[in-house]
C-alpha cells in the first residue's frame, strides 16, 4: 500500500514533531495560573509556516498521540490524558486548529508581513481563546478569571514568539526545499520572498 506522503514529507513532519516536543521543555511557570509560558507557541507557529496544511495537521496529531500514550512531550515533559484533558488542555486543541488555519492562510510565498498578520490575528486568538474556554469549564472559573489566567499574561511574549517564528521560517523552508531536491521531488527552489 502506497503512503500518501513522500519520504521527504514524512521526514519534515517527523523533524517538526520532534521540534515541538523539544520546545515543550522550555517552561516558565507562573504563580497565578496553571498555564505556563512555554516554547510551544513558537514551535507550533513554525510548523504551520514551513509545512502544508495537510502536513501540519498530521504533525500536530502525531504530537498529540505521542503525549497521550505517555511520551513526555507536553509542557515541561509531562504526558498522558490527565494533562491533555486537564485545565490547560484547551491549548493543545488550539494548537491543532490554529496551525491548520495559519498553514491555509499564509500564502504560497514567503511574506513576513502576511505571516505575522496571520499568526497574531488568527493563531494567537485561537490558541489562547481555546485555552481560556477550556480552563473556564475544566477549572470552574469565571470568564474574567479564566481570561486573566489563560490569555492576558501570554499576549506580549506570544507576539515575540510569532516574530521569531516568521524569521526562522525562511531558512527552514530553504533547508526543506533542498531536502526535497535531493529526494527527487519536483520542487527545485524555495518560494520567493515578498517584501
Amino acid at each position: 500500500m502506497k503512503s500518501k506522503f513522500s519520504t521527504a514529507q514524512l521526514t519534515k513532519m517527523a523533524l517538526m514533531t520532534a521540534f515541538v516536543s523539544v520546545a515543550s521543555y522550555i517552561v516558565i511557570p507562573l504563580p497565578f495560573t496553571t498555564a505556563s509560558i512555554t516554547g510551544q507557541t513558537l514551535a507550533v507557529n513554525l510548523v504551520a509556516l514551513v509545512l502544508t496544511p495537510g502536513e501540519t495537521f498530521f504533525t500536530m496529531i502525531c504530537y498529540w498521540l505521542l503525549g497521550l500514550v505517555g511520551a513526555p512531550v507536553f509542557a515541561g515533559g509531562t504526558s498522558g490524558p490527565g494533562k491533555m484533558f486537564g485545565p490547560t488542555g484547551g491549548y493543545y486543541i488550539g494548537f491543532v486548529v490554529a496551525t491548520v488555519l495559519i498553514a491555509l492562510l499564509k500564502g504560497q510565498k514567503y511574506d513576513i508581513k502576511r505571516y505575522l498578520l496571520v499568526m497574531v490575528l488568527i493563531g494567537i486568538p485561537v490558541i489562547n481563546g481555546m485555552g481560556c474556554i477550556w480552563m473556564k469549564f475544566a477549572a470552574g472559573m469565571t470568564w474574567k478569571s479564566a481570561f486573566a489566567a489563560a490569555v492576558l499574561p501570554f499576549i506580549p511574549l506570544d507576539i515575540l514568539k510569532c516574530v521569531a517564528a516568521a524569521l526562522i521560517a525562511r531558512p527552514v523552508q530553504s533547508a526543506f526545499y533542498m531536502m526535497e531536491d535531493y529526494s527527487g521531488n519536483k520542487k527545485t527552489r524555495p518560494p520567493k520572498a515578498e517584501v
